[in-house]
């Protein structure tokens, strides 16, 4: 009898899991989920700033779990079907609704390479843990691949720019371009080296509040640059490396 109870408690521990990591989890993929149905009901505004907030969110479900020392297997699976969602079928469902239909065949066919591709990073992803250094991503990461196709939406919305020529082409762009970066083999630095917890010189607290008031002036604008500017940073590195004289043959170490 003792045996027996110590197995069914520790088969009710194996089944139990974390609360708080995932219900941070949750409310992501209920982001991404919302994002679907308001793109589906043509409100593709609300359904690209749906897709960021799923981004801080899923941004919040990790850190938690770790200041918890909540970690789990569940989390972490649970953690990439819900950005699977989010970052995977509402980017290439909103821009397919939103610009792509147009194109017929070709239209959903980049949506599928971008869902697909945000599939296939989200699979490396997960077998690469431990393996690669933790400064690097590789492949553009699949929140700020969302990113760039959301962020072309909502800053398209907001400042009225729907009406612009060639938009459906400058979209099949842009999604085409973020679904085949989640699977290059190119490095985009991770941020993993930040730490809150770490001494820093009391000009980084002043640029993180330049940083505030830069995204609270115009959000569009300021995080669609941002990602912009990070999905092209990892090509940017590989080209200086590319081009980098490296050392000669007959040159000693």
């Amino acid at each position: 009898m003792p045996q027996a109870d110590s197995r069914n408690k520790l088969t009710l521990r194996q089944q139990s899991i974390y609360l708080l990591p995932n219900l941070f989890t949750l409310a992501a993929l209920f982001a991404g989920f919302f994002a679907v149905v308001q793109a589906m009901n043509q409100r593709f505004e609300t359904a690209a700033v749906a897709v960021f907030i799923a981004m801080v969110l899923d941004g919040m479900d990790g850190r938690v779990a770790r200041m918890t020392h909540s970690q789990s297997a569940f989390g972490a699976e649970f953690d990439s079907l819900s950005d699977m969602v989010s970052f995977g079928v509402a980017p290439a469902l909103i821009a397919y609704e939103w610009m792509l239909r147009g194109l017929g065949k070709l239209g959903w066919m980049v949506a599928f390479i971008y869902c697909a591709g945000a599939a296939l990073r989200l699979a490396r992803f997960n077998t690469m843990i431990g393996v690669t250094d933790k400064r690097w991503f590789i492949g553009l990461p699949s929140p700020a691949a969302a990113a760039l196709v959301a962020g072309l939406v909502w800053i398209c919305h907001a400042y009225r720019y729907t009406d612009l020529p060639y938009l459906n082409w400058i979209t099949l762009g842009f999604t085409a371009f973020a679904g085949c970066s989640m699977v290059v083999n190119t490095r985009f630095w991770s941020f993993k080296e930040l730490h809150i917890r770490r001494k820093v010189p009391f000009v980084a607290l002043l640029l993180v509040v330049l940083a505030i008031l830069l995204i609270v002036s115009e959000p569009p604008l300021v995080l669609f640059g941002f990602f912009v500017l990070y999905s092209l940073s990892g090509y940017v590195m590989a080209a200086l490396r590319y081009l980098r004289p490296g050392p000669s043959p007959t040159q000693t170490p």
